[in-house]
């Protein structure tokens, strides 16, 4: 499975972006999905993931409320739409898949996309 995520940028404080996670490959429809994060100096951060039916969703606390993922597996691809941004949401922001999972925060996930930097100003 290949990932790639777009749609990051700059944005304000309370402002909103939604990033894309495209997979191509033969299991990519069968993959769960799952949305992580890095900011600098900072070790990586779950931050939620969907199971491969789309029928389980998984929030880190952080996000919750703030931050929905869903995907549409005819376009083989997951979402990350991300509301009420703060500037400690402001991070490189990447997409991993493993083939049947669900989309909790526990490793491994086999396959990791480019990142995409998110950028909250204040």
């Amino acid at each position: 499975v290949q990932l790639q995520a777009s749609g990051g940028g700059l944005v304000q404080a309370g402002g909103s972006l939604r990033l894309s996670c495209v997979a191509s490959g033969r299991t990519a429809s069968s993959s769960a999905v799952g949305w992580f994060r890095q900011a600098p100096g900072k070790e990586r951060e779950f931050v939620g993931g969907i199971s491969w039916n789309g029928g389980s969703l998984y929030y880190a606390d952080s996000v919750k409320g703030r931050f929905t993922i869903s995907r549409d597996n005819a376009k083989n691809t997951v979402y990350l739409q991300m509301n009420s941004l703060k500037p400690e949401d402001t991070a490189v922001y990447y997409c991993a898949a493993r083939p049947w999972g669900d989309g909790t925060g526990q490793p491994p996930y086999n396959y990791w996309g480019q990142g995409t930097q998110v950028t909250v100003s204040s």
